[in-house]
């Protein structure tokens, strides 16, 4: 790939990846001496339970604001979709914040490996481009899709506009704000909690009762400690049964972060010839 990476070098990241076990990647000390604001953690009299995780997510994304213009990872997705929950999908990715650009290559699951996408806000109409590497789909060739046609969703929970970190921080301030609305809440803090190696606080937000104001049982966040960006994500309904496990919704990692390459426009362009987009 162009700013240092080639396709060589991304496609040595294993299908067969796990949080447990794959190499520590995430990587930098460059906010080390921030203030850490991870650490206010308790609740103010009177305060509704959430409000020390929305004050860290409202820190969190002036923090992503500020210090991050770009970022490469390996994006690992579950998504349970029309009640059946999907394998585990490995993506390399590269995202810049401004403008909003998206380049993703797949790395498997074997149906979807080598397949690319591409977004960038304000081009191409702002459509996504996008190829399969095999099967019927791949005889189209590069296609371009609205991120929120029934094409470009299929089998996906949100659209390519909604990826990357910033993007989820977002997310989670507006269900925070919802959320503080209600009570039957309960949050907990876990520091020391282990991504990929990596040290992160795990945050915690539980409604014991099902009802209809709330999107989810159980919602946990990973923010890595040292990067203090979220790094993984996962929500869960309510149990199906009395006494049974909760029902995993949605789960997402970034792994293997690398902050502010300093991207250029060639990065999120379909010409690149490290990439395989082609033009009808």
């Amino acid at each position: 790939m162009s700013r240092g990476y080639s396709r060589r070098q991304f496609l040595k990241v294993p299908v067969a990846l796990s949080i447990a076990a794959a190499a520590p990647g995430l990587t930098g000390r460059l906010f080390a001496e921030q203030p850490d604001f991870l650490a206010d953690q308790t609740a103010r009299p009177g305060e509704h339970p959430l409000m020390p995780a929305l004050r860290i997510a409202n820190y969190g994304k002036q923090h992503i604001e500020q210090n991050i213009q770009d970022y490469s990872c390996t994006i690992v997705k579950r998504e349970r979709i029309d009640g059946t929950l999907g394998d585990n999908e490995y993506m390399f990715a590269k995202v810049r914040h401004q403008p909003f650009s998206v380049y993703l290559y797949f790395l498997g699951p074997d149906a979807i490996k080598g397949r690319e996408v591409m977004y960038v806000d304000g081009s191409n109409e702002n459509k996504l481009m996008a190829h399969e590497a095999k099967g019927i789909r791949s005889k189209f060739g590069t296609v371009s899709l609205h991120p929120d046609s029934f094409l470009a969703m299929k089998g996906q929970r949100y659209p390519i506009t909604e990826l990357g970190v910033l993007n989820l921080t977002k997310r989670l301030i507006e269900v925070a704000e919802h959320d503080k609305q209600y009570g039957e809440c309960e949050v907990k803090f876990y520091n020391g909690a282990k991504i990929n190696g990596r040290t992160c606080t795990c945050i915690e937000v539980t409604h014991p009762v099902p009802r209809k104001q709330f999107l989810f049982h159980i919602a946990r966040v990973f923010v890595d400690s040292e990067l203090k960006v979220p790094v993984r994500y996962e929500a869960y309904e309510w149990p199906e049964t009395q006494g049974g496990p909760p029902v995993l919704l949605e789960q997402y990692t970034y792994l293997n972060m690398k902050i502010n390459n300093g991207f250029a426009d060639s990065d999120f362009d379909h010409r690149n010839p490290n990439y395989r987009f082609v033009r009808n």
